[in-house]
């Protein structure tokens, strides 16, 4: 039986994005940008350090393959939005309509991770491998907090 600290650090991480969009899209125009730039920054450290410790597992194992790739694609479909939405004006409805299809996009990957991926995870992974993971992921997303903060949406990280 897997270790639950790895998922339940994903989706605390998880909730906390959850109202973070909810705050971005009660705001007015004027506190949007600051909003979003503090969500951006989170999303991409947890996604980086969860490539890094949950999904670098799943992919070496031929049963959680195929999900892990599909959310690694999905975590650069949500890098790719933010790297749009650094180029609009965050008071424009043309960003509202950017965000609106963002935050659908991200709700759908987080809700997909937790009612899929993390129990088929769980279910294939001992659990030394979950623990080494929680402690990858916990030592490893500071570190990506750091660099997030110090880019911008869409640098390029390699």
């Amino acid at each position: 039986m897997a270790d639950a600290r790895i998922f339940e650090d994903l989706k605390q991480d998880h909730d906390r994005h959850r109202e973070m969009l909810k705050t971005i899209d009660k705001a007015d125009a004027g506190e949007r940008a600051d909003l979003f730039e503090a969500f951006r920054v989170e999303v991409s450290a947890h996604a980086a350090a969860e490539e890094e410790s949950l999904y670098a597992t799943m992919l070496a194992k031929p049963d959680l393959r195929d999900e892990a790739r599909h959310s690694v694609a999905e975590h650069k479909e949500i890098d790719d939005f933010f790297e749009e939405m650094a180029d609009l004006d965050a008071a424009s409805d043309e960003w509202k309509e950017k965000f609106d299809e963002m935050r659908h996009r991200y709700e759908h990957h987080i809700d997909e991770e937790e009612e899929d991926m993390f129990p088929a995870a769980a279910d294939d992974l001992s659990k030394d491998e979950t623990a080494r993971l929680a402690k990858v992921f916990e030592k490893r997303k500071p570190k990506e907090l750091a660099i997030a903060e110090e880019s911008e949406a869409g640098d390029d990280r390699d």
